[in-house]
């Protein structure tokens, strides 16, 4: 138990303090930036059930069940192996309802970092093999094992996209996340049990989940254009930035800068003609959706989509939502 550090008995002394010392937390009198995020996610409360010394396996695995109104932890994420068992555990150790709030340096933040501590012909060829390194290699089957075995998972370079949507798939709802300082701070809620899913969209090639004829789910093959785990937050996004011409979520902060490009051109649907092969889908049709997008609908017209096959060549027309 020596990775957490229960304040419940030290609640009196001092304000939040970063460096983990055996001071409880009062965050009546927030000081810095961070203090005042953590001040205003709990409402003014001076209470705080539990601080967790160190993102680690080890010391979420350490945690009780059901316990903790809410959570904090000072250290990134960005240095934990099983990212996902690290947020199951937390999940598990809060009540219905509970907060966790932690911390990441995303990508764009450690490039902005790096760009600005090195001159360009360092930085840039030093963040292309970062990419290559810290962004592939654990994404592809061949090099996964070799990566982590090396490197234990720490430092790991991940999108803010990612963490959200790993958070999602863990049973959080996403409440605020705030950058300050070059670390984004985010704050989560318990809303249900964890997911566990086995097969999400980590790499080139994507198995989406969409709604075929007769409400059946298919799985279309596209090359990914969006961050890791990004299907998760599709109703994240359209509720946060809602819909463009009716059809795409506008503005969508999962789509990365190739994936622009990909989907300027449709090269990321070209995959597609596997499930056209296969008798997904017919050549020409409405999009295939998803079971959120297709909720937008009304029922009858959610009926009558299910009453055919998608195609993989949609016509022009007019999408209600």
């Amino acid at each position: 138990m020596e990775d957490i550090l229960d304040d419940t008995k030290v609640r009196e002394s001092g304000v939040c303090n970063p460096v983990y010392t055996d001071k409880g937390e009062n965050y009546e009198n927030p000081v810095s930036q961070v203090e005042h995020f953590v001040h205003q996610t709990l409402n003014g409360s001076a209470e705080m059930n539990f601080v967790l010394r160190k993102a680690s396996n080890k010391a979420s695995d350490a945690l009780p069940l059901n316990t903790h109104k809410s959570l904090i932890c000072y250290r990134r994420v960005n240095n934990v192996r099983y990212l996902n068992k690290y947020f199951e555990a937390i999940n598990r150790s809060l009540q219905p309802g509970g907060l966790y709030i932690g911390c990441v340096e995303t990508y764009y933040q450690l490039r902005t970092r790096l760009r600005d501590k090195y001159p360009w012909f360092i930085s840039y060829p030093y963040l292309f093999l970062l990419f290559i390194v810290k962004r592939v290699f654990p994404k592809w089957s061949v090099t996964r094992r070799l990566f982590f075995s090396i490197t234990h998972g720490k430092n790991r370079v991940v999108s803010l996209t990612e963490v959200l949507g790993r958070l999602k798939s863990c049973g959080f709802s996403i409440q605020s996340y705030r950058a300050i300082d070059g670390i984004t701070w985010f704050t989560v809620k318990k809303c249900k049990a964890p997911l566990y899913e086995m097969d999400p969209t980590y790499g080139l090639l994507v198995r989406l989940k969409r709604t075929g004829k007769g409400g059946k789910e298919i799985k279309m093959l596209k090359f990914r254009t969006m961050h890791p785990y990004a299907e998760y937050l599709q109703e994240y996004a359209f509720q946060k930035s809602g819909l463009h011409n009716g059809d795409k979520v506008n503005d969508d902060f999962r789509v990365t800068f190739w994936g622009r490009i990909l989907r300027k051109y449709w090269i990321d649907e070209l995959p597609m003609f596997y499930n056209l092969i296969k008798g997904d889908i017919k050549l020409v049709g409405v999009r295939p959706l998803s079971a959120h997008k297709l909720g937008l609908y009304d029922k009858d017209l959610q009926e009558l989509r299910n009453l055919h096959k998608p195609g993989l060549i949609p016509p022009y027309y007019a999408d209600l939502p």
